[in-house]
Parts: structure tokens; C-alpha cells; sequence
């Protein structure tokens, strides 16, 4: 800080200038970092001491070789320091030494409160130390109650929660598909903003979920501007992620400028065949709205597949209003809608390749069906594709996987600045299902096979597009970086040896070459294993500071 400042003070500008006041704000500081480096260089008492890794600070810089030391729940020295003395140290040369992951999109809201999923140990040996929830329109909206359970019973990450738009209109108005009434809104609009006041990141929506998708595009912009008043972002699974890309962008991007809020694209991609390539459009329209100064940012997981329930993938909105029952009614034979659902649910079968693409991820009635697409288990039951999707739902319905992105399409969208790394996932224990890999091996899969052995991007990028790139999204100064006095959220991994393990096929493995993770100072996970220490914490909004 004093070298930039003095260098700052030397310009002619501010040398020669008669502004007196402007010599004195420059001596001022000039002083005040003088202090704050001749402090620095009193040796540091540390509790932990990483020495002689490869620091990647988390802001896209070059990786240089220096040591951190961690006092408390804080770092207080990065780089070249004295150390007077340490309760541990911990040689790092040779490993990478960066900030936590910040997964800005994930689905843990019941199990982050439920005894056998808070630990989180999924994320936490991703060397993911705080997860964003809320996501897609859907979670607790008591914002307060939510951050006061983790705060009484502990959690494996830190937690950020976004208000969802989806659950937050089910509370006012149920699921039905209709616009609000001015009562309705003006209720969802004072929930809004005590969710804020209660340390809401933001508002999420999922506008292919019910009954997300029945909000129009002026009631979202309502809530959205009660979010940006309070500093939020508008976190958006946006209408269509398909052929309708395009329009769906443009909502986004119109509620953000309507509402005065920073937009925020969930997974973003375009998915199914007949819109491949149609993502690489969105980011020119995109790059276009930010060089006119609108913030719009996305986030995306590095996989060729989604993950979401069968119904949601298959069947449209409308006709999903009013819950499972009312579906089943308006598919059944007899019913005037029947032939119009059926006729979508055959469309999407196509472009599936007859439902090949389609991956059962868990099925209550037929759990034995995990693991395998929707082609062969109809073979295997003598009946058609169409016949086997009626079953499913009949039967409960069934969460799926969906092999639905081009590969060419995934590595040029985590090459965007703008794009950050993102699960879309949930904490989880080994199973018999068979999730979607992404809950285990997103952050390895992006650093270790992406950049680290495809070459996709830069190391210091990736790390970049998991750290501090996310932390600036959210809005958050005092994590994502490796900078003295920001929490101590640190991982450490061997570079050669990081990597995902988990597969389609077998998606509970853990990822490789982790070798430690500490959350706000405390270890985690410790030569490789974890520790089952809870140090997570609720962040609250305008609560989080380097003041605190």
C-alpha cells in the first residue's frame, strides 16, 4: 500500500499541486500506510504458518513462492514476512496456496439444517469453504431463521442465502398460475425487503420452475428493485436455456435495467441440440450491455450435462400449475390439454435422442433405475420412451440427468472474465442414487482437468473464476483473496496431482491432491483428510466486514 501510495505522491499532479488540501489528504495517507508497513514488519505472531507455497492471491495475478500466516479466523501476513512465532506450520513448497472457493450457486437448503448432510464434506473436499443458496427461485424465505439455525448448530461452509422468488410467491399467492393481485405484490415486496434487512445476498428466480415461471416480467422487476435498493444482485435461471435463449437474456438484462440491479445469469449455457452454439451469441449480446456499463455477470459448471427432476425437463410449465394431481388430470386421455403435452413431451424426446441423453439420477418407486437412460430402461420394459416418461410421473416422478451441452460450447464460456466456476449441486452422502458429478468434482474438474491439463484456461483464471471473482459478484470484500485482515478461508492442493474422480457413472468420489482447507481459520481438512470440524458460518449482508 505505501509503495503505490508514495508512487501516487510523487506524480506531478499532486507534487506541484497548490491544492493544499489535496497535499495534506496525500500526506495523510502517505503517513497512515507508513504506520500500517512499519507494523507489518514487526515479526508475526501466527497460530498457522503455510510456508513456501505457490501463492495465487486470488485476483488473476501471477503465482508467486511466499508463506501466510493465520491468527484467529483471519490472515494478518501474505508474501515475505517475519514470523516471531507459530503454533503450526505447515511446509507448502511446491503446493498451491489460494483462497477458498466460493460456489455462488448451490442447493443445500435442506441439508445444510439437516444433522447428516451440514458437514457438507462433498464441497468441503473441493476445497469449496462457502456456498450460496436460495438458488433458482426456490429455499427458506425467514432469511433470519435460516442464518440463526447455522449460527446455533454449525455448518461444514460458510453460507450466503439469496431470497427465492419462486418460494416467496408460493407463500403469498400458492402455486397458482395467475398475476398477482396489488395486495399480493405489495405483501411480496415487504417480505423482500425484511429478507434484505435480514442479510439477503440477493433474489434468485427459476423461471422454468413452478411457480417461479408465472411471475411476468414486471412483477419481477417490482421485487428486484427492493432488492437493488438494499445492494442485491438478481440471480436468474432464466426462462429458457434453449432455443428461446436470446429472449430470456433480454428479460434478464431488462429487469436489470429497469430495477437498478446487477444481473446475474445462473448455468449459463444453451442446452439441447437444436441450440448449440446459440450461447456464443448470448455473450456478444451480454459483452455488448457491459461495455454500455450495465453489470451482468454468470456463473456456469464445467460439464457437457444438467441436472434437474424429469418433469421440469420434459413437460411445460403450464401444465405443471397446481401440483402433481392437476399435472397427472390434464395428462390423462380424456383431457382437452393431453394431446398439447404430449405433443411438447415428444419435441423434447427428439432432441434427447429419444430420451438417450436422459440419465436417471434417482427414482423413488424404481430405485434400481439409477444410473441408466430413458431409452434403454423402456426397451427393457417393452414399452415406448412416451409410455415409460407417463409411468415415472404416475409413480412420483423421477430427478434426471441431461446429456445436453456441446463441449465446445463449455470451454469457450469459462474463457468469459465475467463467468465464474458454480455446482449447481447440494450437499450430499454416498447413496444408491447417482447424482450428477458436479456435487463432487466442479472445482477439481475446472482447475485440475480444465486448466491445469486441457489448457482451457490459465491457472491463476480458474482459481480467479472460483475466488475472487464470485466474492466480488456477491459484493463481499473480506473474502476470495489471500490479503491480510480478510477471513482466513485458504486451500492448499497439489497441483499435479488435482483432480475430479467422480463420473457419471460413479458420482461419489471425492476429487484428489487436496492437501488442506481451513474455514475462518480453522482446519477442515488436514493432509488430505477431513476433520469433521463444523467451521462454517452464516454471512450476513451488510454484517460482513474487515471491521467486525
Amino acid at each position: 500500500m505505501l509503495r503505490s501510495l508514495l508512487v501516487a505522491f510523487k506524480r506531478p499532479a499532486i507534487r506541484w499541486s497548490r491544492d493544499r488540501s489535496l497535499v495534506c489528504l496525500a500526506i495523510f495517507f502517505s503517513l497512515g500506510a507508513a504506520q500500517e508497513w512499519a507494523g507489518a514488519q514487526d515479526p508475526i505472531e501466527a497460530d498457522i504458518l503455510l510456508v513456501g507455497g505457490d501463492l495465487h492471491i486470488g485476483d488473476g495475478s501471477p503465482m508467486h513462492v511466499g508463506d501466510l500466516a493465520i491468527q484467529g479466523d483471519r490472515i494478518v501476513a501474505v508474501g515475505d514476512f517475519k514470523v516471531a512465532s507459530s503454533k503450526l506450520t505447515i511446509d507448502c513448497k511446491g503446493l498451491v496456496v489460494c483462497p477458498g472457493f466460493i460456489d455462488l450457486h448451490n442447493h443445500s437448503d435442506d441439508e445444510i439444517v439437516e444433522p447428516h448432510t451440514r458437514a457438507a464434506m462433498n464441497y468441503i473436499m473441493q476445497g469449496c469453504t462457502t456456498m450460496v443458496t436460495g438458488n433458482c427461485g426456490s429455499g427458506p424465505i425467514d432469511v433470519a431463521g435460516y442464518y440463526r439455525w447455522i449460527d446455533d448448530h454449525g455448518a461444514g461452509t460458510n453460507i450466503m442465502h439469496l431470497l427465492p422468488q419462486g418460494s416467496l410467491r408460493r407463500e403469498v399467492m400458492g402455486s397458482d398460475r395467475r398475476e398477482a393481485t396489488e395486495e399480493e405484490l405489495a405483501e411480496m415486496l415487504e417480505l423482500a425487503k425484511q429478507a434484505m434487512l435480514d442479510g439477503a445476498w440477493g433474489m434468485s428466480t427459476g423461471l422454468i420452475y413452478v411457480p417461479s415461471s408465472y411471475a411476468n416480467t414486471e412483477e419481477l422487476i417490482e421485487i428486484a428493485r427492493v432488492v437493488g435498493k438494499h445492494g442485491g444482485i438478481y440471480a436468474s435461471h432464466i426462462r429458457n436455456e434453449g432455443t428461446g435463449l436470446l429472449d430470456a437474456i433480454d428479460e434478464a438484462l431488462e429487469i436489470g435495467r429497469r430495477a437498478s440491479v446487477p444481473v446475474h445469469v445462473s448455468h449459463f449455457k444453451s442446452s439441447g441440440k437444436d441450440s448449440w452454439g446459440l450461447v456464443r451469441t448470448a455473450v456478444e449480446k451480454i459483452k455488448q450491455e457491459r461495455d454500455q456499463g450495465q453489470i451482468i455477470t454468470a456463473d456456469q459448471y464445467p460439464y457437457t450435462a444438467s441436472s434437474t427432476s424429469l418433469q421440469a425437463t420434459l413437460i411445460p410449465a403450464w401444465a405443471r400449475a397446481g401440483g402433481r394431481k392437476k399435472m397427472l388430470e390434464r395428462m390423462a386421455p380424456e383431457s382437452p390439454t393431453s394431446k398439447r403435452i404430449i405433443d411438447a413431451i415428444k419435441r423434447k424426446l427428439e432432441i434427447t435422442d429419444n430420451g438417450h441423453r436422459i440419465q436417471i439420477a434417482s427414482c423413488a418407486k424404481h430405485p434400481e433405475w439409477a444410473g441408466r437412460r430413458l431409452d434403454e430402461i423402456a426397451a427393457e420394459e417393452n414399452v415406448s420412451t412416451l409410455e415409460l416418461v407417463h409411468r415415472i410421473q404416475r409413480d412420483g416422478g423421477a430427478a434426471i440427468v441431461n446429456h445436453s451441452i456441446n463441449e465446445q460450447d463449455v470451454r469457450f464460456v469459462m474463457q468469459q472474465d465475467w463467468v465464474a466456476t458454480a455446482s449447481d449441486g447440494s450437499a450430499k452422502v454416498p447413496n444408491h442414487t447417482v447424482p450428477h458429478p458436479r456435487n463432487y468434482g466442479t472445482f477439481p474438474r475446472k482447475i485440475g482437468y480444465y486448466a491445469l491439463r486441457q489448457n482451457a484456461l490459465e491457472l491463476q483464471l480458474a482459481i480467479r473464476s472460483s475466488t475472487n471473482l464470485p466474492a466480488k459478484i456477491l459484493g463481499i470484500d473480506d473474502r476470495g483473496m489471500l490479503a491480510a485482515g480478510n477471513f482466513a478461508d485458504v486451500v492448499v492442493f497439489d497441483s499435479a496431482e488435482f483432480l475430479d474422480q467422480a463420473t457419471f457413472e460413479k458420482p461419489h468420489q471425492y476429487g484428489k491432491g487436496l492437501t488442506y482447507v481451513f474455514v475462518n481459520g480453522r482446519s477442515v481438512v488436514y493432509e488430505g483428510q477431513p476433520t469433521g470440524v463444523l467451521a462454517g458460518r452464516a454471512l450476513r449482508k451488510g454484517r460482513e466486514s474487515k471491521a467486525d
